[in-house]
């Protein structure tokens, strides 16, 4: 039989879940670097940049520089959505919501 109030439980330990699941995110803090090190950010889970650090020696070549930064921001950003693919597969207990293997 139907029972309301244990479907409702059940919405709310879901939505509890990804409530603690979007805290771990934001609490996560991912650096990529670029240009051998030369350019590091860092981004947090939530797809905050948080930092950035660029060499004393980029400073006269803007080009190099901007380049090198959105290489960093750009691999950072796939990191931080790789991170929530994971944390949301180990959420739903090895079902693959996206897909794939």
């Amino acid at each position: 039989m139907f029972d309301p109030e244990q479907l409702g439980n059940v919405f709310g330990n879901i939505q509890k879940e990804f409530s603690d699941l979007e805290q771990k995110a934001k609490d996560t803090c991912i650096t990529a670097k670029s240009g051998g090190g030369l350019v590091s950010v860092s981004i947090n889970g939530a797809g905050e940049l948080i930092d950035i650090a660029i060499d004393d020696s980029l400073l006269e070549d803007k080009e190099s520089l901007q380049i090198l930064l959105i290489s960093a921001i750009n691999d950072a950003y796939k990191s931080v959505e790789e991170n929530k693919k994971s944390m949301a597969f180990q959420l739903f207990g090895g079902m693959n919501p996206f897909g794939g293997k």
